[in-house]
């Protein structure tokens, strides 16, 4: 386990994530205890006596002690305490108790008005919507782009550089097309998280995804949506 320190201190109105959340909770009225831990307090908590947290603040770093094959003996955190591949907490769900494949909500190839399946990867130099700040960055990524398969492109008449509107029912986007073997006939790369006030209409690719969560871990399906794409 390692701690990660702050290398300086807090430089003009930067705040820590948890200081953010601890201050978002006070405005919106919520007054649970654990609002008011430190960072330190939350840290004990988290680790309990997995970690000797004196010693982490110390030399940095702590040996975790657990065995090297921690289910050896079985013990999983299941109603059965096995290794399940049948679950029955699930199938009491309604669920089904069996891994399996759950389709798109938006099957690519399934609709005629938006045939596109778009993808929306962090471009190289962002962490999502993080660091397009820095300036250095986004001179080094350009400008917000969409990738598509030269053959996706030329039935749509688009070339390289040229402005495209990527649209579907939920919203529209426009941005410069870069026509790239990178991205795969049928599916667009929707490079992304541009802040919006630095797109060409003010807009980014978060208006073309959807609020939709996974069936089970309630997850984002930022990845299911499809689009179309054409000149500007």
């Amino acid at each position: 386990m390692l701690l990660n320190r702050p290398a300086i201190a807090p430089v003009g109105a930067s705040r820590t994530n948890t200081q953010v959340f601890r201050e978002l909770a006070e405005r919106m009225g919520f007054t649970d205890p654990c609002f008011r831990d430190s960072d330190e307090d939350l840290c004990r908590q988290a680790f309990g006596a997995q970690v000797d947290f004196d010693l982490l603040l110390r030399q940095g770093y702590a040996s975790l002690r657990i065995p090297d094959a921690p289910y050896a003996e079985g013990g999983f955190p299941s109603a059965s305490g096995r290794c399940e591949f049948f679950s029955e907490r699930l199938a009491r769900q309604g669920l089904d108790g069996l891994p399996d494949h759950v389709p798109n909500y938006e099957p690519a190839g399934g609709s005629t008005r938006y045939p596109l399946a778009m993808i929306s990867p962090p471009a190289r130099n962002f962490l999502n919507s993080t660091f397009v700040n820095v300036e250095s960055l986004r001179d080094i990524e350009g400008e917000p782009l969409l990738e598509l398969h030269a053959d996706d492109a030329a039935a749509r008449g688009i070339h390289d550089a040229q402005v495209v509107r990527v649209f579907n029912d939920r919203g529209e986007y426009f941005c410069k097309a870069r026509v790239s073997s990178r991205a795969r006939p049928g599916v667009v790369n929707g490079l992304g998280i541009w802040w919006r006030k630095l797109g060409l209409a003010g807009t980014n690719v978060n208006e073309l995804t959807s609020q939709r969560l996974t069936d089970l871990g309630r997850a984002p399906t930022f990845y299911d949506c499809l689009v179309e794409v054409r000149p500007a």
